[in-house]
């Protein structure tokens, strides 16, 4: 069996010191990986390690959300060093000429991880959620600040939608807490999205969130959050991991771990890595009543569609 991780981060700081085992232990188990870029330095370094390897490794390349503005400082992604942390005050430009040049290797499968991130934003939370927003987005912000974030956000999102386009491959996108604006915007360019635009990826939506992004021809992975009880999407929005991964068709369901994060059981707490995707094959299959190896096969297919690979 082969299994993939369709979004995974082993280029990050949290693997620098045994790398090379994390990426040998993931295709010695089966799995194969593509590792997602979330500015220009981690882009870069996916693609780098993509390739070491004659097969089984891809990357992916792209501005995430947070790091349009000054954004948290986590020590897993960026490192400890004072570089790194002076990394989180700079609030990247999209550079369409880097972006274009870097994602023209034939290593390169996706655009992303791009997308609309609103969490830090939202200010009725919990008192820790409170305290990481409050890093996250720099301290208090008034709302003309918060807008001025969120259409940084959206133009940098749509500009790697036209990228896309242009190069002919797939968006790898995230979304959290701002569903109804990602739709809006894909439906505006959907000129722009071809018969397998894309993932969103770690979804956390709704059942409705999921039609419309369904229309619009997108696929969707999901990691080892959907292993925890009790399964939650999206707080706030009605979602339901159950719910939504058995009204999803098997054809456009793909598998992540989005390591270093998120281990599933039996590992959660530990630090995430792709040959734990295993684990998250496993539930996908009970959740969709077929054996493991029905599911793994069609996520692989789902894989070569989307990624073309």
């Amino acid at each position: 069996m082969r299994f993939i991780d369709a979004h995974t981060h082993v280029q990050f700081a949290a693997f620098d010191a045994d790398r090379e085992a994390v990426v040998l232990r993931a295709l010695e188990a089966g799995v194969w990986l593509v590792n997602v870029g979330t500015q220009k330095d981690t882009s870069a370094s996916a693609v780098e390690l993509a390739r070491k390897y004659k097969e089984g490794v891809y990357a992916a390349v792209g501005l995430h959300p947070a790091h349009t503005a000054k954004s948290f400082h986590d020590a897993q992604e960026l490192g400890g060093g004072e570089a790194a942390k002076g990394f989180t005050s700079r609030g990247e430009e999209f550079d369409h000429t880097y972006y274009r040049d870097l994602a023209s290797d034939s290593k390169v499968v996706a655009i992303g991880e791009c997308g609309l991130d609103y969490a830090a934003f939202v200010r009725e939370r919990s008192e820790r959620s409170q305290k990481r927003a409050s890093a996250e987005a720099g301290g208090g912000l008034t709302q003309e600040e918060i807008e001025q974030r969120k259409q940084k956000q959206r133009q940098a999102f749509e500009a790697q939608i036209r990228l896309a386009h242009e190069l002919e491959k797939p968006l790898m996108i995230h979304c959290r807490g701002a569903f109804e604006d990602l739709i809006r915007l894909l439906s505006t360019n959907s000129k722009f999205l071809g018969p397998n635009p894309g993932i969103i990826h770690f979804f956390t939506g709704t059942l409705d969130d999921a039609s419309k992004l369904l229309a619009l021809g997108f696929s969707f992975t999901f990691g080892g959050a959907i292993t925890f009880p009790p399964r939650l999407a999206e707080q706030g929005r009605g979602g339901n991991y159950d719910e939504v991964i058995r009204a999803i068709p098997m054809d456009r369901i793909l598998s992540e771990t989005d390591a270093p994060y998120v281990a599933p059981a039996p590992h959660r707490g530990k630090r995430n890595e792709p040959r734990y995707v295993i684990e998250v094959v496993r539930k996908l299959a009970e959740l969709k009543q077929v054996s493991v190896q029905a599911m793994d096969e069609q996520i692989f297919e789902n894989a070569k569609q989307v990624f073309r690979i």
